[in-house]
């Protein structure tokens, strides 16, 4: 890197996003960077989320970094601990460990004279030149509002914050919700209680996907030829972005027919009871809610010991859960599979911006973001999969390499002294989200269901467009669009 105004970043989260900004800013030839963590290690909503079952719904071999392949991934879609382990061992391995301050969560960043001053709940002070919010998407629990819940008399907790000492061999567990979070407990857990009862508010499309163990052979392989495994992730990337990620984008592709014939076929062929079957059966169509995938959740609900009702909950009382119809289902464990608060981002951390403005005020009504990396009146401030991003339908390891590089080039504006603070202009940011507003009309999401996808006027908060046209807008900046 050619000589130039030294920068000091500051990164916050070091989750998957947060330990990829360090390791490309090193590369870029920054190194004076420290990376803020709220936990006791890195590792991000892999480290929050140990529930039983939990894997990731993308590859493993394409959910990884394209600098640090793995060829000892156990499965075709690998388990949450050996996610979190690969993170770990990244982190450890480039050498972003060693800069990452532990249990230091950042409260206050703000901009002044020129720079951002930084506030942490511990009562660290830092300036950074630059901050890159890496604070990820689906680590804020969504707590249900239900009628006594704090009255429940057995082990109640969210599945993103298990309790692993509560005991579930034998016991009576309830599950409220039917999400991808759901669905992979329900078959990690049915064997081994006694009775399992899944309370169902809304059905969901669930797609087949078997997740084969990769042999000894296929994993030498790997390790003997890199290139292998090169090929194999570029293999998987264009065959995700074509049979899935473009598909949702075009509630009229065929593409997004053919997923909803595997799932309604999935449906009639696996589940033998009729009542059950319709059930289960949702009432949009596939794709409109997040897609699950599963190879043994409709063999687990099936199962003598699981129970679905779909009668609505009334409230929850220290025996178990009542519901509308007045009958009681008594229970030992209640586990909330209820999702994540998606809007947040940053919060609850204050971010002030160039006028004093805070990200709050300016995200009173819902939150929104250039290309969702920049904030108008927030510079040199930038989000890795910040709001209404491909948060929905790609791998975010992708997204976030894509966008990471998208920002290190304007990082080198600011280093080669070209200009000293850099935020995009209110009117290509009001202008991105028109075009993305009305894209998002024609995609898959507003087909007729409620999701954590939509925003509070039922507009889809994600990219609604194909992968291509994000790798394009990632591939250079358009100076018009920034000012500074």
């Amino acid at each position: 890197m050619a000589a130039g105004r030294p920068l000091r970043f500051a990164i916050i989260g070091a989750g998957m996003s947060g330990i990829l900004a360090a390791i490309e800013l090193r590369r870029a030839g920054h190194s004076d960077l420290t990376l803020y963590e709220k936990a006791d290690r890195p590792g991000g909503t892999w480290r929050e989320n140990t529930y039983p079952g939990i894997a990731c719904d993308v590859p493993s071999h394409l959910y990884s970094y394209s600098f640090a392949p793995n060829p000892d991934w156990s499965h075709h879609f690998s388990p949450g601990a050996e996610i979190e382990a690969y993170f770990e061992r990244v982190a450890r391995e480039y050498g972003v460990t060693p800069r990452i301050r532990f249990g230091d969560e950042v409260v206050r960043c703000a901009f002044e004279a020129g720079r951002w001053r930084l506030e942490t709940r511990g009562g660290h002070r830092d300036a950074a030149d630059v901050v890159i919010a890496a604070t990820g998407v689906l680590h804020h629990p969504s707590l249900p509002e239900i009628e006594g819940l704090s009255s429940f008399g057995g082990a109640c907790f969210h599945s993103t914050r298990w309790d692993h000492d509560a005991t579930l061999d034998g016991r009576r567990l309830g599950i409220v919700g039917t999400g991808s979070t759901a669905v992979q407990i329900v078959p990690a857990l049915v064997d081994r209680v006694a009775k399992l009862t899944l309370f169902q508010r809304t059905a969901q499309w669930i797609l087949p996907q078997e997740n084969p163990e990769y042999t000894e052979a296929e994993k030498a392989a790997f390790r003997r030829d890199p290139a292998t495994l090169a090929r194999l992730r570029a293999n998987l990337s264009q065959l995700f972005a074509q049979g899935f990620a473009n598909a949702v984008v075009d509630a009229a592709s065929p593409q997004m027919k053919m997923i909803e014939d595997l799932c309604r076929q999935n449906l009639e062929r696996s589940v033998t009871d009729p009542e059950l079957r319709e059930k289960l059966r949702p009432a949009y169509r596939a794709a409109c809610k997040r897609l699950v995938i599963s190879p043994d959740f409709y063999r687990a609900i099936q199962h003598p010991n699981a129970e679905l009702v779909t009668e609505g909950i009334e409230r929850i009382e220290p025996e178990g859960v009542r519901t509308r119809d007045g009958h009681l289902h008594p229970l030992d464990v209640l586990v909330l599979a209820t999702g994540f608060r998606a809007d947040r981002f940053v919060r609850p951390m204050h971010v002030f911006g160039a006028q004093g403005e805070s990200l709050d005020e300016r995200w009173a009504k819902r939150p929104d973001a250039y290309l969702s990396i920049s904030v108008p009146g927030f510079p040199n401030f930038f989000l890795l999969n910040g709001p209404n991003g491909p948060v929905g339908n790609f791998s975010l390891i992708e997204v976030a390499e894509l966008q990471m590089a998208y920002i290190l080039q304007l990082v080198e504006r600011l280093r080669s002294g070209e200009c000293r603070e850099l935020c995009p202009t209110e009117e290509a940011t009001a202008r991105f989200e028109t075009d993305r507003e009305e894209a998002a009309r024609r995609t898959v999401w507003t087909t007729g269901c409620r999701s954590w996808y939509l925003d509070d006027r039922g507009i889809p908060a994600v990219w609604p467009w194909t992968f291509d046209r994000f790798r394009e807008e990632m591939a250079r900046p358009k100076r018009e669009a920034w000012e500074g």
